[in-house]
Formats: C-alpha cells, sequence, structure tokens
C-alpha cells in the first residue's frame, strides 16, 4: 500500500512538473525558462525535479514526442493512401498539419521551433529533431509527387522548403489569436485551400520555365 501511494504521489509530481514546463514554455519560450522556475510553479524543489527529467531537453522530449508521433502516423497514413491523386494527398496532409498546430498552438513554438536544426541535416542530435525531419520528409514526398518529373533533389527540397514556410506563415498568424481555432478553421479552411492551390501551380509553373 506504501508503495502505491509513493508512486501516486511521484506520478503525480511528475505530470505537475510536464504541466508547469508545458506553461511556462508556451509563455515565455523554452530558453528564458529554468529548471528552477520549472519545479516552483510545480511545487517541488529544485533538487526533485531532477529526479523525474535531467535537464529542460529531457521535458522538451517528454512533452513534444507523442503528439508529434501521432501526427507523423496520421501524415503517412495519408500519404500511402493510393486511392486519392497525389493533388489530394498534398491537399490533405496541408489540412492535418494546419489542423494539428492551430490546436496545440500554445505549443506549436515549442513543438517545431525549440532546439530546432536543418530541416535536411541527416543526421539531427535530438530525437525531436528526428522526428520534425521525418514530417518533413513527409510533406516533401507529398510535394514530389505533384511536381513534374526531371527535378533532382535540390529542387524538390527548396520546393518543399517554400511549401514548408508558406504553411508556418499561415500558423504564425493564428497561433496569437484569441479566436478559438475550431472557428479559425470553419472561416478560413476554403482560404487556405486555395492559398495550397496557388502556391503548388506556382510551383509547377516555375519548374516548367526553367526547363524542367
Amino acid at each position: 500500500m506504501a508503495t502505491s501511494r509513493q508512486e501516486l504521489r511521484a506520478e503525480e509530481t511528475k505530470r505537475a512538473i510536464l504541466g508547469a514546463a508545458s506553461e511556462l514554455f508556451a509563455e515565455r519560450g523554452f530558453d528564458t525558462v529554468t529548471m528552477r522556475e520549472i519545479a516552483k510553479v510545480a511545487g517541488c524543489s529544485h533538487t526533485t525535479i531532477y529526479l523525474y527529467f535531467k535537464d529542460k531537453e529531457a521535458l522538451l522530449h517528454q512533452l513534444s514526442m507523442a503528439p508529434l508521433q501521432a501526427l507523423h502516423a496520421q501524415m503517412e497514413a495519408i500519404l500511402g493512401d493510393q486511392a486519392m491523386t497525389p493533388e489530394e494527398r498534398l491537399k490533405f496532409l496541408s489540412r492535418i498539419f494546419l489542423h494539428f498546430c492551430l490546436s496545440q498552438k500554445t505549443m506549436y513554438t515549442v513543438f517545431f521551433m525549440t532546439q530546432t536544426s536543418r530541416v535536411d541535416e541527416s543526421e539531427p542530435t535530438l530525437e525531436i529533431q528526428k522526428l520534425r525531419n521525418q514530417l518533413f520528409g513527409l510533406l516533401q514526398q507529398a510535394i514530389a509527387g505533384c511536381l513534374p518529373v526531371g527535378l533532382d533533389d535540390a529542387q524538390f527540397l527548396a520546393y518543399a522548403r517554400i511549401y514548408f514556410f508558406t504553411l508556418q506563415g499561415i500558423i504564425g498568424t493564428y497561433t496569437v489569436s484569441e479566436e478559438p481555432y475550431e472557428r479559425v478553421l470553419e472561416r478560413l479552411t476554403p482560404t487556405f485551400d486555395l492559398a495550397m492551390e496557388v502556391l503548388l501551380a506556382g510551383c509547377r509553373e516555375t519548374a516548367k520555365t526553367r526547363g524542367v
């Protein structure tokens, strides 16, 4: 019985630490928050927090990996759906990504911008960055399927980056909005879809005019 109570308290402490880290990272950014501050908000000592997480990177991993893995599974399933055209797959992948980011808008910067490195880095140090790069890779595959044949890897990467930057621009516009994300999506999904169609058309035309 005593062991069960100890395990319960330990789990409660861990949840409190994660909740505090999530709140502080979202409010002030990953870099400015200290482990001591997280411990204070969580209601534990600055030494106790290290029994559960060795550093902020471990907290970042714990907070981010499960949601991003779920997003990866959704995107991978869409990419593998051969019943859809390449354009439909890209459209749905884009929607899924937008919906995820806007539904997690307080954590968007933590999930995608914290401790980040290049999307084309082959062996990033952090597991979360490996997963981010895999997400970008799925998007890159979807875009490649919609572009003319004959592009080389550098060109595919360039167009994927342009597409991704546009997605991030849309997301960044609404991460600070007080309007509920469901209302944003209901009101603006047709505009988002059109933006992606226009962007893809521009990428295709650019590829053609450059002689591909």
